[in-house]
Order: structure tokens, then C-alpha cells, then sequence
């Protein structure tokens, strides 16, 4: 996502959470040969074609038997205790306010609805002047910080997520550090409700607070079949020199260059969130919003050497 969209949020400092596979590099993991008839690519804005698979299930076993060890996982079957709770509005535009009450656990799964209602509350965690929200929403944010570095050279993050529809839906599912972007940026996913088919990723890489210094970066990957309907598995392996995505399984984009190799070694913390509106959306008519829910399965962060 370009920084006029999530601008602000990386700057909330009180919320704290938890490849070399350059383009060069010629072998892959044992679990991703299967899948490597749909070939990596490594441009600026790109548009990727994927299948896509209905209620994919994530081959666990097959990661771990190619040598990665997970370090973190949450299948949402009790409680929020490995994450923060965001309370308060955020940026970019966005017309949610984001509380406790829009979390739900579910039969297992992490629910997060945007609903239309309007409360008076914080403009944000860190600003507590009042302002009068039309929708309210939900964020989390992991409380174990998540880094590629020297200890840990290549982390590989794993969510099965049902995306929520409708106009003006935009969630996500990312990583970010304080001051925001010197810790860097990764988003692994995010979405607009109305294009059922299609989702994108992006990264964000600055030396100070509120400057970034990546541009065109996005990957824009177009599903065959609904991200909405039914069930993903969203993949992003970060790595000294690259940022591997996997989309139910298949490699569909990898990174390089462009600041990548400056996000080695930062910290960063997972975020899930549903927003309403902002400058995400082009064109936005707020009269045409249609509220949704946002379904999580798991998540699950791996560590490899």
C-alpha cells in the first residue's frame, strides 16, 4: 500500500508484536517446488494471474519438512491474549473506529466486522480528542515482535483468512515497526471488498519517521477464484534480499532490490484489521458502503535458516 494510506499508523509505539531467495538464487524450499510451475516475478506494479483454491488447506507438515520451525501460532480458539486490541480511530482517511466489541471468536475463527453505527471516541490511540465516527471496525495487533535477521534469516507468515465483501471493505493483513517506516513495512495482503478476485501486496522502507522511500511496489495478484466466498492461505516469506509471496500455496510474486535488503534485521509486529474507506479507494462514494465481516482461520509465523 502507498504511504498516503497508512500513514499514521505506523507511528502508535504503546501497541508491540511479533529471503536469500534472490532473484538469482536457484534452488527453493522443499515445500514450494511442488509449486513451481507458476514462475516468481520481480517488477514494480505488477499484475499476477493465480488459480486459487476454495477452502485451501495449509499444508503444514510440508513447511516444517523443509526446515522451518514455527514460532508463533494463534488458531482463535479461545481468546485475544497474544495480541493488543486497537482502540480508537486510525488514518489514511478511513471512516471506522476500531473497538473491542467488533472482535469476535467464532468456532475457531477470528471474526472482524465493520458495522454502521455512530459512537463518539478517540480520534486516536494516541490523540484522545473526541470525533464522531459513522462505522466502527476492528484491529489487532501482535504482541511478540517478528524479524529476518542474522538470528533468524528467513520468517515465513502464514494466515487463512475469508475476506470480507462489500464496498468500501478493506482489510488487510501486514507487519509494521515504530517510528514508522524506519522499522519497515510489509503487507501481505489487503483488499477492496468490491473486487472479490483480486488482492494486493506492497513494502515500505524509510531512514526517518514518515518518510518512506519505496515507490511502486505493489503486486496486484487476481484470483480465478473468490477471496470472499471462501477460504485462503496468504503467504509472505521475508528474507535478506527478498519478499516471496505464496498464495494458496503457488509462489505468485517475489520482491527484490528497492530497499528490500534494508528491512533485514528491523522489527516488526503483525496486524490484522478491517477499515471502511480511506485513501486506499479511488473515486470513494461513502454512500455506496456495505459493511462486512473478515474471517481468520490462524495465524502462524515460521523461522528458517
Amino acid at each position: 500500500m502507498k504511504s498516503v494510506t497508512k500513514t499514521g499508523n505506523r507511528l502508535f509505539a504503546a501497541l508491540v508484536c511479533l529471503t536469500n531467495l534472490a532473484a538469482c538464487h536457484k534452488t527453493m524450499d522443499a515445500s514450494l517446488q511442488q509449486n513451481a510451475t507458476l514462475a516468481p516475478v520481480s517488477l514494480s506494479n505488477v499484475t499476477v494471474s493465480a488459480t486459487g483454491t476454495c477452502d485451501y488447506v495449509f499444508n503444514e507438515t510440508a513447511v516444517t519438512a523443509a526446515g522451518y520451525t514455527k514460532v508463533f501460532e494463534d488458531n482463535f480458539d479461545t481468546d485475544l491474549t497474544k495480541w493488543n486490541v486497537w482502540t480508537g480511530g486510525a488514518f489514511n482517511n478511513e471512516l471506522q473506529y476500531y473497538q473491542a466489541a467488533n472482535l469476535q471468536l467464532q468456532n475457531g475463527n477470528l471474526v472482524i466486522t465493520a458495522k454502521k453505527e455512530t459512537v463518539t471516541g478517540a480520534t486516536t490511540p494516541f490523540d484522545a480528542t473526541p470525533k464522531t465516527f459513522n462505522y466502527t471496525s476492528g484491529r489487532i495487533e501482535c504482541k511478540t515482535n517478528i524479524s529476518a535477521s542474522a538470528v533468524t534469516p528467513k520468517i515465513r507468515i502464514v494466515a487463512r483468512i475469508k475476506l470480507a465483501a462489500g464496498y468500501g471493505m478493506w482489510p488487510a493483513f501486514w507487519s509494521y515497526g515504530d517510528p514508522w517506516p524506519t522499522q519497515g513495512e510489509i503487507d501481505y495482503l489487503e483488499a477492496r471488498g468490491q473486487e472479490p478476485f483480486k488482492y494486493q501486496t506492497n513494502y515500505f522502507y524509510g531512514r526517518a519517521a514518515n518518510r518512506n522511500l519505496v515507490k511502486n511496489q505493489v503486486g496486484i495478484i487476481t484470483s480465478g477464484v473468490s477471496l470472499t466466498d471462501c477460504y485462503h492461505v496468504y503467504e509472505m516469506i521475508w528474507s535478506q534480499n527478498s519478499l516471496t509471496s505464496l498464495f494458496d500455496g503457488v509462489i505468485v510474486e517475489t520482491k527484490t532490490g528497492s530497499y528490500v535488503p534494508n528491512l533485514f534485521g528491523k522489527t516488526e509486529r503483525v496486524a490484522l484489521n478491517l477499515a471502511v474507506g480511506g485513501d486506499f479507494f479511488s473515486n470513494f462514494n461513502a454512500a455506496q458502503i456495505v459493511t462486512g465481516s473478515m474471517y481468520v482461520d490462524f495465524v502462524k509465523v515460521f523461522k528458517s535458516n
